[in-house]
């Protein structure tokens, strides 16, 4: 499989969303065995199923020496500097752990200024709670906002074949080498050719969805949730799959 840099860590280029994983014994199995198939980063939010997300993530890494990068969010309703540090607190103890591989504001709180909530995360990252800061559903601008008060090392925004409305912060972060985390990446049809583009290379639609993202730009890392280890497999796989410039653009 193809390598992303995060960092100072090479990760596979396909990751594991977690937004429905409640916290029981199957699903703690499940996150040990993708890691085991070769998941290098796991995506989850303070708000994932209630918090269980982390709480089963931290449950499954927490006796694991070689376990994924873990990424989660906050701020996603309220954004103030009190309520991301008791986030923060918060996530630390769910998962286990002295510090959070990559951080992410959520979303941008309208009432609070962004730098008031990314100086948050600096000051943590300052003292090593959080390893990595990055942004979600932003706009360009703001990224570029963002990387005046601490570096960004990734972005997540709602992106897939259908949805291309971060088209630009996709081309901004291929440009300054920040990782892309589109979220939702399988959540939609695509055009008519993803059905025969699948058959000429014996794939399912979903496997030519995420191929064409990771040929959309090199620094591309999607994160399709599942709780089936079948289908972790399966997403990786498509990683293998080389579309041509013609297929590329019939599903541009």
């Amino acid at each position: 499989m193809t390598m992303i840099t995060l960092g100072e860590t090479s990760l596979p280029r396909v990751g594991l969303g977690t937004n429905r994983l409640a916290n029981t014994s199957e699903n703690v199995a499940f996150v040990r065995d993708a890691v085991d198939a070769g998941i290098g980063l796991i995506d989850t939010a303070h708000t994932y199923a209630g918090g269980e997300s982390e709480q089963t993530i931290g449950v499954a890494q927490s006796d694991s020496p070689a376990g994924a990068i873990v990424a989660t969010k906050g701020g996603y309703s309220d954004a103030r500097p009190e309520r991301l540090r008791a986030e923060i607190d918060e996530s630390l103890r769910r998962l286990r752990t002295d510090s959070i591989d990559l951080y992410y504001l959520h979303k941008p709180d309208p009432h609070v200024p962004l730098e008031e909530s990314l100086g948050v995360m600096k000051e943590h990252r300052d003292r090593g709670a959080i390893r990595h800061v990055g942004v979600s559903n932003v706009t360009r601008d703001q990224v570029e906002r963002a990387r005046e008060t601490v570096p960004i090392a990734a972005v997540q925004n709602h992106y897939n074949l259908a949805d291309r409305a971060s088209d630009d912060v996709v081309d901004y972060c291929t440009d300054n080498g920040i990782v892309f985390v589109p979220y939702f990446p399988l959540r939609a049809e695509g055009p008519p050719a993803v059905a025969e583009i699948a058959q000429r290379h014996g794939a399912t639609p979903a496997q030519i969805a995420i191929a064409w993202l990771l040929r959309r730009s090199p620094v591309m890392l999607p994160i399709p949730g599942t709780l089936s280890l079948e289908h972790v497999q399966e997403n990786m796989a498509a990683a293998g799959i080389d579309l041509t410039d013609a297929e590329f653009e019939a599903l541009r």
